[in-house]
């Protein structure tokens, strides 16, 4: 079940977004360039990325904020970028453009550093926007709770694009989150799930101050928790496995 789209149209270029996207593209390129040994690029991770252990003898605090524009593999790079694209402009649009990479940037700091409380002695590096996305999702969920977001759904011979609302989505999303987080081993490495979480809650509280200015709870009904913007309509793909009718 991925998101591939919402229809919410925003109002102006999220030129923000846009240089997000293109950076960290660039820097996943830059390591397949640049990076062609494995001395390289543990040492291009030791710099840049957040590693726990590190942050608690004192050093590599940098490491906070770089960690945000380094990807482990293509698809960890484009399951980020994909959500950065769907969820990005629509906050860069309410917030402004200045405002929203402040936004950003401090949920992705925060967001690594949930991860760091879970396990501050792991040496594990932490790498990805994904903390910092999680952040822009917990505002668009304060804002846009009903948006519709086309999810794609593929169970073999089943193949399809429902339209359901945010709140369904990324409160699942959430959930899932925390469900792994307090199930799995947080040193074994392989997914951040407490930067997820962490991320998610820092962008829902970050975006209270903005919802309040919008006008709180006059806002949601005065759209009738709907984004503002007329809907986007996009044709769906519907399954082409022949249907069956019974009796």
């Amino acid at each position: 079940m991925i998101p591939i789209r919402d229809h919410n149209p925003s109002l102006r270029t999220p030129y923000v977004t846009y240089a997000l996207l293109a950076v960290n593209i660039g820097v996943y390129l830059y390591g397949l360039v640049f990076l062609t040994s494995d001395l390289a690029t543990s040492r291009f991770y030791f710099d840049y990325a957040m590693i726990p252990s590190r942050l608690s003898n004192g050093d590599g605090f940098s490491g906070l904020f770089t960690s945000m524009f380094l990807h482990a593999g293509f698809l960890h790079l484009a399951g980020n970028m994909l959500f950065l694209w769907i969820f990005g402009d629509n906050l860069e649009d309410k917030m402004g453009h200045i405002p929203y990479f402040m936004f950003y940037s401090v949920a992705g700091v925060l967001a690594a550093g949930a991860h760091y409380v879970v396990d501050p002695q792991s040496p594990v590096a932490l790498v990805g926007a994904s903390g910092a996305i999680a952040g822009v999702m917990g505002g668009y969920l304060l804002l846009f709770p009903k948006a519709r977001i086309d999810i794609f759904v593929f169970l073999v011979i089943f193949i399809r694009i429902f339209p359901i609302p945010a709140w369904v989505m990324l409160g699942l999303w959430f959930g899932f989150q925390v469900f792994n987080g307090v199930t799995m081993d947080p040193s074994g490495g392989g997914v951040a799930y407490w930067a997820h979480a962490g991320g998610f809650i820092v962008g829902l509280i970050l975006t209270i101050p903005l919802w309040r200015k919008l006008g709180a709870a006059q806002w949601w009904h005065q759209t009738d928790y709907h984004p503002p913007n007329p809907n986007a309509r996009y044709p769906m793909l519907e399954s082409r496995f022949p249907k069956v009718v019974r009796n």
